[in-house]
C-alpha cells in the first residue's frame, strides 16, 4: 500500500469509528440552504479528516467545509463528502458512505470509500490496482450493453429521468450514494454508472480514481476533461464503466434522446 493509500486507509477507519456512535435510520437531520440533509455525524468526520489527511502544502475541499480559494494554488488537494448519501443514512437505507478522494494536478490519484452498513471498504488507485476488504478485485470484463448492470440514482428513477432507457436491455438498479455507485463499479459489482444531474467534486473524486485505477473510463457528457480541484466544482453529470463499454453508451445515450445528461 502507497503511503497516500494508508492516510486514506487510516482516515476510513477513524471515521468508522465515530459512526459507531450513530445509528442509521435513527439520526436527526436539518436542512442546509440548498434544501440537503446534513447530521452530527457529517459534522464530526468532516472535522476529524480535515485534521487527518492534509499535510502541509495540501488542499482541503469538503461538502462541509467553507471552500477557500488557496487551494487552487495547491498541487495536491484532498477531496471529501464525509457522508455521500446522508438521505440514505437518515432512512436507515444501507447505501452511503465515507468517500476520500486525493487529488493531484488535477487528477485524482488515489481513493478510498467505506460503507460501514455493508462492511465494506474500497481502496485504490494506478500504482496498486483496486481492493474491496483487502482483497484485490477486477471490473466487469462485459462488452456489450444487453444484459448489463446499470446503477442510477434512486432520485432520478423516482423523478423519471430513467425512463428514456426503459426496454433497452440493460438492468437498471436504483441505488444511493454516487460515491458508492462508483466504488461497485470499480469493483466489478455493477457494469456501468451514469448521472443525469450536475454533481459536485466532492461526490465524485474518490470513486474516479477507483474507476480510473483498473483502466475504467470516466466521462463527462459535455465533452470537458474530467479534472478536479477547479475554481466551480460542480460537473454537468458523469458517466463510469469499464473501457469495452464507453461507445455502446455513449451511443446509448445520445438514441434515447440527444443527449439527456447536459
Amino acid at each position: 500500500m502507497t503511503p497516500d493509500l494508508e492516510r486514506i486507509a487510516r482516515g476510513l477507519l477513524a471515521a468508522g469509528e465515530v459512526l459507531q456512535d450513530f445509528t442509521a435510520g435513527q439520526v436527526e437531520a436539518t436542512r442546509k440552504a440548498g434544501g440537503s440533509p446534513v447530521t452530527e455525524a457529517d459534522r464530526r468526520i468532516d472535522d476529524l479528516l480535515r485534521e487527518l489527511l492534509p499535510a502541509p502544502g495540501e488542499g482541503w475541499l469538503s461538502e462541509e467545509t467553507v471552500d477557500r480559494a488557496e487551494r487552487l494554488d495547491c498541487r495536491r488537494v484532498w477531496v471529501v463528502d464525509p457522508l455521500d448519501g446522508t438521505q440514505e443514512f437518515v432512512e436507515g437505507i444501507p447505501e452511503w458512505c465515507v468517500s476520500i478522494g486525493l487529488v493531484e494536478d488535477g487528477r485524482p490519484v488515489a481513493g478510498g470509500i467505506l460503507n460501514p452498513s455493508t462492511g465494506e471498504t474500497f481502496l485504490g488507485s494506478p500504482a496498486t490496482g483496486v481492493t474491496l476488504n483487502g482483497e484485490p478485485v477486477r471490473q466487469s470484463p462485459r462488452t456489450s450493453l444487453r444484459g448489463a448492470v446499470v446503477l442510477a440514482s434512486r432520485g432520478e428513477v423516482q423523478r423519471g429521468l430513467w425512463r428514456p432507457f426503459e426496454g433497452c436491455g440493460i438492468e437498471v438498479v436504483a441505488m444511493g450514494s454516487v460515491a458508492y455507485k462508483l466504488a461497485r463499479v470499480a469493483a466489478g459489482l455493477a457494469d456501468a454508472t451514469w448521472t443525469l444531474v450536475p454533481k459536485n467534486e466532492w461526490d465524485l473524486a474518490a470513486g474516479v480514481a477507483l474507476v480510473e485505477a483498473l483502466g475504467g473510463t470516466v466521462r463527462r457528457p459535455d465533452g470537458e476533461p474530467c479534472l478536479f480541484n477547479r475554481a466551480k466544482t460542480l460537473y454537468p453529470g458523469l458517466i463510469a464503466s469499464g473501457a469495452a463499454l464507453a461507445a455502446p453508451i455513449e451511443a446509448l445515450i445520445e438514441a434515447r434522446g440527444g443527449d439527456p445528461l447536459a
